[in-house]
């Protein structure tokens, strides 16, 4: 089984704030062939193993900006908890905070991102060339601001699983 964070753009309306359904729902993107037809349409996206790192780079956004909008791309987002909280709640961005998403991933430089942030997230990969690690973390990077920034101009709200 593979570690990571699924993304699926959706209209907010269709959405069910129940954890039941989001199970379903997101566990259709299971289904290789159909969540990669689903990326190539630009409405999922995945950030395998890296996630919770890549949240510690965008932390690094707070001391260059001072802005809270760094929570919001990988674990931000409003909760929805199974009945026993056993199971990683879904997590579901609202229209506007996709829009927030997207601007906060176009307007901080990734390279100012990374600079900040490499004290705390590098050790970890310490057996591997930076250059490479940095390459992985730019990689999702892109991957995401391309995402948000083509689900913003829809007005669709953003439903994330983290499967473990």
């Amino acid at each position: 089984m593979s570690i990571e964070m699924q993304l699926r753009a959706m209209p907010e309306s269709e959405i069910q704030e129940d954890w039941a359904w989001l199970e379903k729902f997101m566990g259709d993107a299971g289904d290789f062939d159909r969540f990669q037809a689903e990326r190539r349409d630009g409405i999922a996206e995945v950030v395998e193993y890296h996630f919770p790192a890549l949240h510690e780079v965008y932390r690094a956004a707070y001391t260059l900006q001072g802005s809270q909008d760094w929570e919001l791309p990988v674990f931000g987002g409003s909760a929805v908890y199974h009945a026993t909280h056993n199971r990683p709640p879904f997590l579901i961005l609202r229209p506007v905070q996709v829009h927030e998403v997207a601007s906060f991933l176009t307007a901080v430089p990734f390279d100012d991102l990374w600079e900040t942030a490499r004290p705390k997230v590098l050790p970890p990969f310490s057996d591997f060339d930076e250059a490479e690690v940095k390459g992985w973390f730019l990689s999702h990077h892109t991957d995401l601001r391309t995402f948000y920034n083509r689900t913003a101009p829809t007005g669709h709200a953003v439903v994330k699983a983290f499967w473990y």
